[in-house]
């Protein structure tokens, strides 16, 4: 969570005023001596545009929240993210 909060540009104070929380609760959950109630957790994962598992660490992969885009502008994301796995392959395979 640490990580989100920083890649983020937000202190624990910011974090904390958007969850309705006190920064020593963030704190807390950044050190793992606090678990984030059921609430807690998804207002994280729709802070940070994260899953819930991934911030459980059941599924490792940080995935994109496409939400509020158009399709034309997802179908363009799908087609960048296409391009960068074949260039990805080919370097790979020198």
């Amino acid at each position: 969570m640490k990580d989100l909060r920083e890649k983020s540009g937000l202190t624990q104070k910011q974090l904390a005023a958007q969850m309705g929380l006190s920064k020593s609760a963030i704190s807390q959950y950044e050190s793992q001596e606090r678990i984030p109630s059921p609430i807690s957790l998804i207002k994280i994962s729709s802070i940070f545009h994260v899953s819930s598992d991934y911030l459980l660490g059941i599924d490792n992969k940080n995935r994109l929240d496409l939400s509020g885009l158009t399709d034309e502008e997802t179908e363009i994301i799908e087609r960048l993210v296409d391009s960068m796995r074949r260039k990805n392959e080919k370097i790979k395979k020198f």
